[in-house]
């Protein structure tokens, strides 16, 4: 999930909240965490706050810590996620 709101800074700021009951292995925290923050300095977004939290299970503790597939399938969702509020802002965004 993507919360966003407008801050009245120059630049965006990001949050990342990743529950240990959804993701219970530190380092597939971790590496949602890195590949989120990668994500988020590549997507020129506007002035805008955004929290990234995780909704739904990754893995278990029985299965892989992490896997490509799990980093393909973040940065496909983020992606989504930080483009659809990039182009809601930019519509919103008040003109000079």
């Amino acid at each position: 999930m993507l919360y966003t709101r407008q801050n009245q800074l120059p630049h965006a700021r990001l949050g990342v909240v990743v529950a240990k009951r959804l993701a219970p292995r530190a380092v597939t925290r971790n590496t949602i965490k890195r590949v989120t923050r990668e994500l988020f300095r590549l997507t020129g977004l506007p002035a805008i706050d955004c929290v990234v939290r995780l909704s739904k299970s990754v893995n278990t503790k029985a299965g892989p810590a992490t896997t490509a597939k799990l980093k393909a399938e973040l940065r496909v969702e983020l992606t989504r996620l930080f483009a659809a509020q990039a182009a809601l802002y930019a519509k919103t965004r008040p003109a000079p």
